[in-house]
């Protein structure tokens, strides 16, 4: 059953080899009209693929549902949030370390902007998290020593 949420925003490196992610938006669809999965862009970072060709893979994985859309972005979570008119961002969580930034995040993200985060935990066998949100902490501020390893 649906809740209030019209767009979910699924932000990150996301692949499209991990089950995690497509678990976190398989979930994400179950509580919303539209999924926006919105890969950032991050120049100084190495991919194995590039930007457009991971886009492509993500599209292919969703083509025959309507309503997950992929997007790429640079900057911020909360601008590409409001690009797309999301009501809530969706993270996945696989460990109390993941919580803690996870939740610093969530937390910036709601001071900012308004935007609510909503934070799933999935089994560490499958997620996968994206460094995107050390980026995010570190861009305002915060002390990211201890969740780098």
């Amino acid at each position: 059953m649906k809740n209030s949420h019209k767009t979910l925003l699924f932000p990150g490196s996301f692949d499209p080899f991990t089950i995690g992610h497509k678990w976190i938006v398989d979930k994400a669809l179950s509580l919303a009209d539209r999924v926006v999965i919105a890969i950032g862009i991050n120049e100084n970072k190495r991919r194995l693929f590039p930007v457009e060709e991971v886009e492509q893979m993500v599209k292919r994985v969703y083509e025959l549902n309507p309503n997950v859309e992929v997007v790429s972005y640079k900057g911020l979570t909360i601008d590409i949030a409001n690009e797309v008119g999301a009501d809530a961002i969706v993270r996945g969580v696989r460990s109390t370390i993941d919580f803690e930034y996870e939740k610093a995040i969530a937390d910036t993200n709601r001071e900012l902007s308004g935007i609510e985060t909503i934070l799933l935990f999935t089994h560490p066998a499958i997620s996968h998290v994206s460094s995107s949100m050390v980026r995010e902490l570190k861009h305002f501020g915060y002390d990211v020593t201890k969740y780098i390893p």
